[in-house]
């Protein structure tokens, strides 16, 4: 009777551990390529970028990259060097990387505003547009960026969330190449040394993105336009207006030619997700000073203006800046709308 008591714990002790081991291999992504689960098919692609339509079935036999990215993503921007060296590296030993291009915001679901973009940076993989989420939906993705590598069997063996993990991810490729029979000897790239300091939360200026109210009293007021009005105590982290503003649910627009924004962050950079219905210019303060060149971002001119004149990510703040807590103050004029701030 003791023997068949402890024949069953034994028994229930393995199930125990095996169900740990498969679950700890799909959670997280790891550079465990024992883990295999069936590659759902791309489904609900609006249009194609540096290629005719593919499909996963038709690319069995070869190693396949799908990395869900968004062109005014700072995250997904940051990893893109990346991607595009494994693309140079591997095409030719049976790599296909596919961009799967899932929108964050409207302007982003537009075609030329993504062709654009992959001109600008230069991308030469094939970019599929996934407007309606269907392809980001199979895969059960919930983030940007998102990277699943697939065998030649079709089979998902590796996936990694957010930046970094580069080394680790070259390795895997790697790996399932070497199934392929090609000889891949080749130096992987070394992950940044990055030093976690505290940051100002990324911050969305759409009431049907943004995760914390407004720092005006008037707060949020869902497609209405309202005048706000500055309080005298300006919190941390939050996104305070002056002036007209249109509230869309994607993002803030600026009525008036007095129109102002005011935010004390934590951090090195800042960024602003931006766009205009015509060319705008924005005047950009730190701590009530003009920018110079030791804290301007790249996209901030001599004068300290910025000038908008397509939808997408710019860099306000420089990586030159030191890291600290700021009073940033920008002045726009009518017709300016931003999206979300980002720092670094």
């Amino acid at each position: 009777m003791i023997k068949i008591k402890t024949l069953v714990l034994v028994f229930v002790l393995i199930a125990i551990s095996t169900a740990i081991i498969l679950l700890r291999d799909k959670n997280t992504g790891g550079n465990d390529l024992l883990f295999k689960n069936k590659a759902p098919e791309l489904k609900g692609i609006y249009a194609w970028i540096n290629s005719e339509p593919l499909t996963l079935k038709e690319l069995k036999g070869r190693v396949v990259l799908v990395d869900f990215w968004t062109y005014s993503c700072i995250n997904c921007i940051r990893t893109l060097p990346y991607v595009k060296e494994w693309d140079e590296k591997y095409r030719d030993k049976g790599l296909v990387i596919i961009g799967v291009h899932s929108p964050e915001f409207f302007f982003e679901k537009k075609l030329q505003n993504v062709q654009e973009a992959v001109d600008k940076n230069q991308i030469k993989y094939p970019v599929a547009l996934d407007n309606d989420f269907e392809t980001w939906k199979v895969f059960d993705n919930h983030y940007w960026p998102r990277k699943y590598l697939i065998d030649k069997n079709g089979n998902i063996r590796y996936d990694h969330i957010g930046e970094g993990g580069y080394e680790e991810t070259e390795k895997a490729i790697q790996e399932l190449l070497s199934e392929l029979g090609k000889k891949v000897e080749m130096e992987t790239v070394k992950d940044p040394e990055r030093e976690i300091m505290p940051l100002t939360p990324e911050l969305y200026a759409g009431y049907a993105f943004a995760r914390k109210e407004l720092g005006n009293k008037e707060g949020y007021q869902p497609d209405k336009t309202i005048n706000y009005s500055l309080p005298d105590d300006i919190k941390e982290d939050t996104i305070y207006l002056s002036g007209k503003w249109y509230n869309d649910k994607d993002n803030l627009k600026c009525e008036n030619d007095n129109c102002f924004v005011y935010l004390n962050f934590m951090a090195k950079s800042v960024n602003i997700v931006s766009s205009s219905e015509e060319n705008v210019e924005l005047e950009i303060l730190l701590d009530d000073k003009t920018l110079t060149e030791k804290n301007k971002g790249f996209d901030v001119d001599e004068k300290s203006i910025v000038s908008i004149k397509e939808p997408r990510l710019y860099n306000l703040i420089g990586n030159k800046n030191q890291y600290g807590r700021y009073l940033l103050k920008i002045k726009a004029e009518k017709g300016f709308m931003f999206n979300a701030f980002t720092f670094g």
